[in-house]
């Protein structure tokens, strides 16, 4: 079992920058593929970034790449998504999920445990 904790949203201005974290419970995180998601209202979730258990391979969507770096820390057990030049449109609750794995997943239902979210919104 998994839990998971995000925090670091809010409200910031357009080209502004936020970092969520997103901490997790348990001995096996390094074991896990790591994933920041999205979701507008009224919109699907969609994933934003996606990381391999040892980092060294991450995955972005063209709407985020170049603004957004996910990265994580094995020690701490602790995920992070740096988001820059935010705009309007990355409003949205964010939230970080785990699945066990090796390689890069960007298929919501294929993660298996989930944070609760974290609001993030720029405005105009």
């Amino acid at each position: 079992q998994v839990q998971l904790v995000e925090s670091g949203g809010g409200l910031v201005q357009a080209g502004g920058s936020l970092r969520l974290s997103c901490v997790a419970s348990g001995r096996t995180f390094s074991s896990y593929i790591m994933g920041w998601f999205r979701q507008a209202p009224g919109k699907e979730r969609e994933i934003v970034a996606d990381i391999i258990p040892n980092g060294s391979s991450t995955y972005y969507p063209d709407s985020v790449k170049g603004r957004f770096t996910i990265s994580r820390d094995n020690a701490k057990n602790t995920v992070y998504l740096q988001m820059s030049s935010l705009k309007p449109e990355d409003t949205a609750v964010y939230f970080c999920a785990a699945q066990w794995g090796s390689y890069v997943i960007v298929d919501t239902t294929a993660y298996k445990y989930w944070g609760q979210g974290t609001q993030v919104t720029v405005s105009s």
